[in-house]
């Protein structure tokens, strides 16, 4: 009975190895296959933001929830400066126009951009019955 046992053990023990083996090569498998496909993910994005009068140089790109950007040069066109994947939102802004985001996809490698005028109103009028007075002691 105990020699018995002593094979049940010695079984149980050598298939536990032979699996352990088998489930980390497996695991080894699928971390590379998804290495890989976020590879293909890593996408070099280059752009051109404009108006309706033309080029806008000095358009801040910023990757969403990062301090990543990139600023475009007197030709309207940037160049981000990290490889971007799918689901990525970049954060366009400029001073007087409607900030836009833009989510890349799979195919984003070159976005030609738009950009709206930001209305600004102005509340009230600067009063002109005093003449101004400045608060500096002399």
């Amino acid at each position: 009975m105990k020699k018995q046992t002593f094979k049940k053990i010695t079984l149980l023990l050598g298939i536990m190895m032979f699996s352990a083996l088998f489930s980390n090569s497996i695991f080894a498998q699928s971390k590379v296959e998804a290495t890989t496909s976020k590879a293909q993910q890593n996408l070099i994005v280059k752009g051109k933001v404009t108006d309706d009068k033309g080029a806008l140089p000095g358009v801040n790109v910023v990757l969403k929830g990062s301090k990543v950007g990139a600023v475009t040069d007197e030709n309207g066109e940037f160049t981000f400066p990290q490889s971007l994947s799918s689901g990525d939102v970049l954060v366009f802004s400029y001073l007087g126009y409607n900030k836009q985001n833009i989510t890349i996809d799979a195919q984003t490698t070159y976005i030609n951009l738009l950009m709206s005028d930001n209305v600004i109103e102005i509340m009230g009028a600067p009063s002109t019955d005093k003449p101004y007075k400045s608060k500096r002691s002399h």
